[in-house]
């Protein structure tokens, strides 16, 4: 399974991270959304999953749920804008959380969660655009970082 993964859209999505999420299984955005246009975009694109933001509070982005917790190809995922608004780190039994908040893109292990931030689509800080690829297949998850 490819997943998208996306996060502080803030209203807009680079072209070129549109194009990077042609073709995936899924989009998981990690908050604050922006704007219900970047909503309908992204789900033109694949079947999405979205939480709601800090700064998402009208619309349907302020209606999406402050967390989700999936299960994906056997694994256990959780997806939150705030690591912050955990209210235990990492969560008892998630193999892999994603998140936003810091525009800053990074990927690494936690014991044996995998924690993955896509960094920002839009306002990144220290860099240009990124998103994050995840695969998933039994027993195995794999996450990269792309900077178009």
């Amino acid at each position: 399974m490819k997943i998208g993964l996306i996060s502080d859209t803030h209203g807009f999505v680079d072209p070129a991270i549109l194009a990077e999420l042609r073709g995936m299984d899924l989009i998981l955005h990690a908050g604050d959304v922006g704007t219900n246009a970047v909503l309908a975009e992204l789900g033109r694109l694949a079947p999405l999953r979205a939480v709601r933001g800090n700064t998402d509070r009208s619309g349907r982005a302020g209606e999406l749920p402050p967390s989700l917790r999936l299960s994906l190809e056997g694994h256990d995922l959780v997806l939150i804008h705030d690591l912050g608004r955990l209210p235990r780190f990492p969560p008892a039994g998630a193999d892999i959380v994603v998140h936003g908040h810091t525009h800053r893109a990074r990927i690494e292990k936690d014991g044996g969660t995998l924690v993955v931030n896509p960094g920002s689509a839009s306002r990144p800080r220290g860099g240009g655009p990124s998103l994050g690829l995840l695969t998933l297949r039994k027993g195995r998850s794999e996450a990269r970082i792309v900077c178009p």
